[in-house]
């Protein structure tokens, strides 16, 4: 075999799957005026979260009778803020029709029903037991976790045992425990894991987000769990907080 014929034969790229996290911009009103601004408020507690996030235009939950929004207005809408939209969670003809004129994917809505993928006059294959997850020891932190700081725990639970302050960051695939206050950001489950959990003696954080589902401090300040010790957790797209 020549040269040539080597060169063809090499592949020159693999699909791989990935599990991160991508935001949902659920919207249940179409007016782009309140969006604009209310999206402004959210960046401006945590700029840094927004900065480039992959995101999913979830379109399904808009009010009955409300007009259809311009989807192109709505996607520059989002770049200011520095959301990148990647597909359209949607039923709607007319959302569908605008989502392929732009060559983006479309979703279906969140409340359906998945749908096999196998054709009917094929035979089933039995499904293989998943290989056992592969362990990670927790990353145990012991110094106080500066403003400007990033830290990341891969495949694991993230251990803080001393404060962390503002302008930090904290992320994890796993679990996320600060042993004192936390005034910056936390993020758990960062590659999409919604059984994490976020721990903490003093709530007052910029940003908490378990799977992508985030709260910033706007709206964690309303809260009568501010300054106290919290654990924070997902179920329903929703995130959960409790006094520890």
């Amino acid at each position: 075999m020549n040269q040539p014929d080597l060169l063809i034969n090499d592949p020159v790229f693999q699909f791989k799957g990935s599990m991160l996290a991508v935001t949902v911009l659920e919207l249940t009103h179409s007016d782009l005026d309140r969006l604009r601004q209310q999206l402004a408020n959210k960046v401006e507690q945590a700029p840094n979260f927004f900065r480039d996030t992959p995101l999913i235009l979830g379109l399904d939950k808009l009010a009955g009778g409300e007009s259809r929004l311009a989807l192109s207005d709505l996607m520059q809408l989002c770049r200011e803020f520095g959301l990148r939209t990647l597909a359209v969670r949607t039923e709607h003809p007319d959302d569908i029709a605008a989502a392929n004129a732009l060559d983006l994917a479309v979703m279906p809505p969140s409340n359906a029903r998945e749908r096999s993928i196998t054709p009917q006059d094929s035979v089933p294959r039995t499904p293989q037991k998943p290989a056992e997850p592969v362990r990670v020891p927790s990353k145990i932190v012991r110094t106080p976790v500066r403003g400007g700081q990033q830290i990341y725990a891969p495949g694991g639970d993230l251990i803080v045992l001393a404060p962390v302050s503002a302008g930090a960051e904290l992320l994890a695939d796993g679990n996320i425990h600060v042993y004192g206050p936390l005034r910056g950001r936390a993020l758990a489950g960062v590659k999409g894991d919604q059984s994490a959990g976020i721990f903490c003696q003093g709530l007052n954080a910029e940003l908490v987000s378990i799977a992508g589902v985030y709260k910033v401090a706007e709206d964690l300040r309303r809260l009568p769990h501010w300054g106290k010790s919290v654990q924070v957790s997902l179920s329903d797209e929703m995130l959960n907080i409790l006094l520890l």
